[in-house]
């Protein structure tokens, strides 16, 4: 996202000894010619005119040394492709610059998904010749440059698909400039104006038939659409090119305050999981929070692409307050008592992080699960012989699975309380409201983490050191569920290890919170009070 100094710059830049030349005197420069008039003009300008590669020095001539070409061989039109990878071999041995030929093969497509694979092929060659480059130079990756012969014509086209199609401010604003490495040094010439500049160098091109196939968004967009729009403005693609930089640079500053909101708004997140803060987003201007769901998205499936209704249907049940859906790429989006969970499939195979209500259940790994239910202690009984009768028949549960670990919290030391004991029995249906919405976070260690374990009198100690010393090998660490107050809270229990001191049960403890991990082929119990 530009200063006002670097944009004025841009469009007005000023000669001075002192520039710097950002990319370089050696680093690689690879030029993506297919052979049609826009990218012919695009190597004949970088070996004879001034290009912007937005290095900071402006328009400026490129050494020769520095110029590659790569040309890729779709095989889409048979003998015609073979015909462009030789015009652009001809004309490259002409020029002086070194080329680099990839052939590429494609399954059954249909168009639109034909264009999106073979422009990631495209794209996915460059990045790769570059690094070969930048390895066989030590010139810094960063210091190189990849250029596309995209025109005001394609920014055009492209602004009118997106629309079509429906696309907020990211999709208005067509084609960037620059991204990263990419530079698009073309993007204010028109496709005629590239034609005409070759006719008078008396340079041809080729021209692709499938390009008058207005069966393609693309070539409908070219054909029937924008001619019409320039009935009404002979500048139109001069006109699109300026809404496009005011909407590419408006939008660049959203995401922006978008990903500043995003990170005061994450409660956890660790690989295929990101868990925000509900009340926090939904209390962000709806510009704003749409971006931050796609964000969020975009840290458990980055490789996939969320649409406007998905991202509307997880607002919609962050508003409600409950809710879950299935998005793209398998991608599981929960609310559920106050945070808004995204969780890959690897994620839900492994430790599933989440709320565990109470009463109420959740699966672990290893095919364990873990239990929550509400004890409460009758009057006159004392609660630590209560849990010590409790735990006696621990390995003899009737028709469930054998028991691995229990531990007994006192509710009250979470915030759980009864606010008039004598009103209820010990029947948990009459236990009061705030109690039975009790819950727990469940998720793995995290670095850092510290607990007050029992029997150390308020001392702490790190979770890591207390795994090590009950000899838990480091590889199965991260399946062991550690029970937290909420996402990023206090260690409450680290499941069938150590209970905190914190909440231990006591003589005065009068409502409990009983957890026990159930795991089927378990032979031995344990317990924690």
């Amino acid at each position: 996202m530009p200063t006002v100094a670097q944009h004025f710059a841009r469009l007005h830049p000023v000669a001075s000894g002192r520039a710097s030349d950002a990319a370089g005197p050696g680093a690689p420069v690879v030029l993506m010619v297919s052979g049609g008039a826009d990218s012919t003009a695009l190597l004949v300008m970088a070996c004879s005119s001034k290009l912007d590669l937005c290095d900071g020095r402006g328009p400026a001539r490129i050494a020769r040394e520095r110029l590659h070409v790569l040309h890729i061989n779709h095989h889409l039109r048979g003998a015609a492709s073979d015909g462009d990878e030789q015009f652009v071999r001809d004309l490259c041995e002409r020029l002086g610059v070194p080329l680099c030929v990839e052939h590429a093969s494609f399954s059954q497509l249909d168009g639109h998904n034909l264009e999106a694979a073979a422009r990631e092929v495209r794209y996915a060659a460059a990045r790769r010749y570059v690094r070969e480059l930048c390895e066989q130079t030590g010139a810094p990756r960063a210091s190189a440059r990849i250029l596309t012969a995209h025109t005001a014509s394609d920014r055009t086209e492209t602004f009118f698909m997106n629309a079509i199609k429906g696309s907020g401010p990211a999709g208005l604003s067509s084609i960037p400039r620059r991204r990263n490495i990419i530079v698009r040094p073309l993007i204010d010439y028109t496709h005629e104006e590239l034609c005409r500049y070759l006719e008078v160098a008396g340079i041809g091109w080729r021209e692709d038939e499938t390009n008058s196939d207005t069966s393609y968004l693309r070539n409908f967009v070219r054909h029937r659409v924008v001619p019409v729009a320039a009935e009404r403005n002979a500048n139109l693609e001069r006109a699109i090119g300026s809404t496009c930089d005011i909407l590419g640079e408006e939008d660049a500053f959203m995401s922006q305050l978008a990903a500043t909101a995003l990170r005061a708004c994450v409660r956890r997140e660790q690989d295929g999981l990101v868990v925000l803060d509900a009340a926090r987003l939904a209390s962000a201007e709806i510009a704003i929070a749409r971006r931050m769901v796609r964000l969020a998205y975009r840290r458990v499936a980055p490789e996939e692409r969320l649409e406007m209704r998905h991202v509307e249907a997880v607002l919609a049940c962050v508003a409600e307050g409950k809710g879950s859906l299935s998005l793209p790429g398998g991608i599981d989006a929960r609310m559920e008592f106050g945070t808004l969970s995204l969780r890959s499939m690897q994620a839900r195979e492994q430790l599933v992080a989440g709320w565990l209500g109470v009463p109420g259940s959740m699966p672990l790994a290893n095919h364990a699960v873990l239990e929550a239910n509400i004890v409460r202690v009758p009057a006159g009984t004392s609660p630590i012989e209560l849990v010590q009768t409790d735990q006696a028949p621990l390995l003899e549960t009737p028709g469930g699975a054998p028991v691995m670990s229990v531990a007994y919290v006192d509710a009250a030391a979470l915030g759980y309380a009864e606010r008039d004991p004598g009103r209820f029995s010990s029947d948990a249906a009459d236990l009061p409201a705030e109690v039975l919405n009790a819950r727990l976070w469940v998720d793995g260690p995290v670095a850092g983490d510290i607990m007050c374990p029992l029997g150390m009198h308020g001392r702490s100690k790190k979770v890591s050191d207390i795994l090590g010393a009950a000899r838990v090998p480091v590889a199965e660490r991260a399946n062991v569920p550690v029970v937290r107050t909420a996402p990023g809270g206090a260690v409450v229990w680290v499941g069938g290890i150590r209970l905190d001191d914190r909440f231990k049960c006591t003589s005065a403890s009068r409502l409990l919170i009983k957890l026990v991990i159930r795991a089927v082929g378990s032979a031995e119990g344990a317990s924690d009070r």
